[in-house]
Formats: structure tokens, C-alpha cells, sequence
């Protein structure tokens, strides 16, 4: 190919939004090579892969990936664009979107910018025309891992030695960064198909939200049912929500969402074995609900590759199809202390609990979905009806 034609496609490629070559580096030693869009730059995280059809600004904007890239199994990721609307957090956290495609060239009359602007914004790395296949495979078969990826370096050994020095995902603590820096109240339901807009119902019940990375639609949902959402920092000391509950100021407490290992957070346990001694009524969706787990003295456990996509059957009394995201897991031995109310029909993990003598429950779907299906709706008003 002659110097002018590879320059014209060059130029053509960078309108487009690409940054024409970004080198990748797994912690098994895979090394590869790809083109780039979003931001420029170097990162280090861990790869899993989401199996999600639909709804990639939902998953990119929510908390619980901070730290993580994630493989789309979605062959054409950027068609619709990116609109306010649909943000499930004021960011996005993760370190980057690794995708068979990337069409940049957005359709959706509520689009309001591009993909690759997006990622540019908030400095994230786009990672296009790969195998993904191959890779959702790889951490099928081998198991979620480190990786770093770069726009600027392209030397292996370069990518390994930074690799090497960077610190694991379960040594950091993400909720620092996604946790709100103050208290609001969250009042907005529910999205309309209709109009279009969020619904803004009546609430007649005050709860208060432990933000540890939550999504936006959990809080739509749970205004959805009537109850008020005071948002908290994840580092509230338990004694303030104690002091709320025993004034008749809220009414219950739910613990949200986030990212990283829960067994590194040892000042939200102290905090929730203190809300669990209080005997407050709680609700938790994921991390929320691994950390009611580990403060009842039951500690979790890594899954291989976790569970991240929006067909994952769970059986109740019947079978609903639910939308995951997690990589840790509560052991079988919390049924000592719990009913098991859910289970995951793809590997037999717990997927739901319900506490022994205590107004305490918890989920490790997520029943707003968001994107995914939403047949486990009814779970937020399992909550709202159990406050009386």
C-alpha cells in the first residue's frame, strides 16, 4: 500500500473516531493488537465479559465495573449513541469497552452524542475490531484477569512490567470514587415509555440508600413503590442512620450496588453489623447484598468469570430471567442463618435470602434490570410492603 493511500484512510479512520492502533496485554501473556476510540492513553483492569444484547451506555455508566474492561458479546456496539437519559450514574467508571465493532456513524433520535465522544469525556478506552468471541471464551475458559491496554505503548514488555507493578483489582477500594461526596434525595420514578420522561410518583415512606456505586434505576424503582430515597455516602457512620430510624425519620435502610471485593471494605461491615444489631429493616441488591453476607460472619467467595449479561435464569417459585453483574458470591453455608430464596439455574449459586428473625432481605440480580429484563420488578415492593 503507498504512503498517500494509507495516509487518506488514516485521516479518514481519525475523523471517525478511531486512534488507529491500541496494543493489549493479558495477564496470561496474550498480547494483541487492535484499533482504538475514546479516549488516548494507558489503563489496567480486569476483563469480563457482559452478554447483554441491548443497552451499553447503561452498562458503561454503571458503577459496579469501575476498575474493570468489559468485553461486549454484542457484535456492533455505538449505533443508537449516547443521551443523558440513560445515564445509570453521574459518570462512567470502568476502564474501558473492548467490542467486535464500533459504528460511529449513531441513529437514534434521542441520541445526543457519539460513543466515542463519550468515552473521550470521561477518559475511557475504546478497544474495537477484535475477536471477542475468542476472548469471552479465554475468560470462560481460564477465568476473569488483569490486563492493560494502550493507545501510547506498544512494546510487550513495556506493558508487562506496568502490569506487573499495578496494584489487583481486589486490593482497591472503587467506592471511594463512585460513592456520592454528599447527601440528596432521590425522588424520580420510573422511566416512561409513553412520554418519555421519568415518572415523579407520590412517596409516602422514608428509607435511606447506602451509596456504594448505585444505579440510577434502582433508586427510580424504589421511588416507583412510594419510598423516598435520602442518598448517603458509603462512608456514613451507622450511628446517624440509627439515630434517623429510632426518631421515626426513615423508615428502613437499602444497601446498593458498587464494585471491587467486599471483603475489603471493613468499615462498611462494621457499619452494617451495627444496622443489623439495631434490628432496622434492610434491603440489599448485589454488593449490598455480599456485605449483609459477610457482616453476619458468612464471607464470600470469587467466582471464575462471574455472572454479567441479561439472561440468566433464576428460580423462585418459578423461573425469571434476570440481569447480573457480579463477580463474588454468599457460600451455601449462609443457610444456616437464611432461607434461600433464589437460586441461578446456570451454576446453582445463591441468587436471593431472606434473613432468620430478622427484617432483613437480599438479592444478588438486579431486579431494575436497566439494561435487561424485568420480570424481578416486584422485589422493590416486597421492600416497601415489609416497612409496613
Amino acid at each position: 500500500m503507498g504512503a498517500g493511500i494509507y495516509q487518506t484512510l488514516r485521516t479518514r479512520t481519525q475523523k471517525k473516531g478511531y486512534v488507529m492502533k491500541i496494543s493489549i496485554l493479558l495477564e496470561n501473556g496474550l498480547f494483541l493488537q487492535a484499533k482504538g476510540f475514546g479516549a488516548d492513553g494507558t489503563s489496567v483492569g480486569e476483563i469480563v465479559f457482559n452478554t447483554s444484547m441491548t443497552g451499553y451506555q447503561e452498562i458503561i455508566t454503571d458503577p459496579s465495573y469501575a476498575g474493570q474492561f468489559v468485553v461486549f458479546t454484542a457484535s456492533e456496539i455505538g449505533t443508537v449513541g449516547v443521551n443523558d437519559d440513560d445515564m445509570e450514574s453521574r459518570g462512567a467508571w470502568l476502564k474501558g469497552v473492548i467490542v467486535r465493532n464500533y459504528n460511529p456513524n449513531y441513529s437514534n433520535f434521542r441520541a445526543q452524542q457519539s460513543l466515542h465522544s463519550f468515552l473521550q469525556k470521561h477518559n475511557i478506552l475504546g478497544i474495537s475490531d477484535i475477536d471477542t468471541r475468542f476472548l469471552t471464551k479465554l475468560i470462560r475458559n481460564e477465568g476473569s484477569q488483569m490486563m492493560i491496554a494502550s493507545s501510547k505503548i506498544h512494546s510487550k514488555e513495556e506493558l508487562k512490567k506496568l502490569l506487573d507493578e499495578a496494584d489487583h483489582i481486589s486490593q482497591i477500594n472503587y467506592i471511594k470514587e463512585v460513592t456520592t461526596p454528599t447527601m440528596y434525595i432521590h425522588n424520580q420514578g420510573a422511566w416512561n415509555d409513553e412520554t418519555l420522561s421519568y415518572n415523579e410518583p407520590n412517596t409516602s415512606k422514608t428509607i435511606a440508600v447506602y451509596d456504594f456505586g448505585v444505579k440510577r434505576n434502582i433508586l427510580n424503582e424504589l421511588t416507583n413503590v412510594g419510598l423516598k430515597c435520602e442518598v448517603y455516602p458509603a462512608h456514613t457512620p451507622a450511628s446517624e442512620l440509627i439515630r434517623k430510624y429510632q426518631n421515626n425519620e426513615i423508615m428502613g435502610v437499602f444497601l446498593s450496588n458498587g464494585p471491587g471485593d467486599p471483603l475489603v471494605l471493613h468499615d462498611v461491615k462494621a457499619n452494617i453489623q451495627q444496622l443489623i444489631q439495631a434490628k432496622i429493616p434492610m434491603f440489599g441488591i448485589c454488593l449490598g447484598h455480599q456485605l449483609l453476607s459477610i457482616a453476619h460472619g458468612y464471607d464470600t467467595f470469587k467466582l471464575k468469570f462471574g455472572h454479567h449479561g441479561g439472561n440468566h435464569p433464576v428460580k423462585k417459585t418459578s423461573v425469571e430471567i434476570t440481569a447480573q453483574n457480579h463477580n463474588y458470591n454468599v457460600p451455601e453455608a449462609i443457610k444456616e442463618i437464611a432461607e434461600i430464596t433464589h437460586m441461578n439455574l446456570f451454576d446453582n449459586t445463591i441468587e436471593g435470602v431472606r434473613y432468620k428473625n430478622e427484617p432483613i432481605f437480599s438479592v444478588q440480580h438486579h431486579p431494575e434490570a436497566s439494561p435487561g429484563p424485568r420480570e424481578s420488578k416486584y422485589i422493590f415492593k416486597e421492600f416497601a410492603d415489609m416497612l409496613g
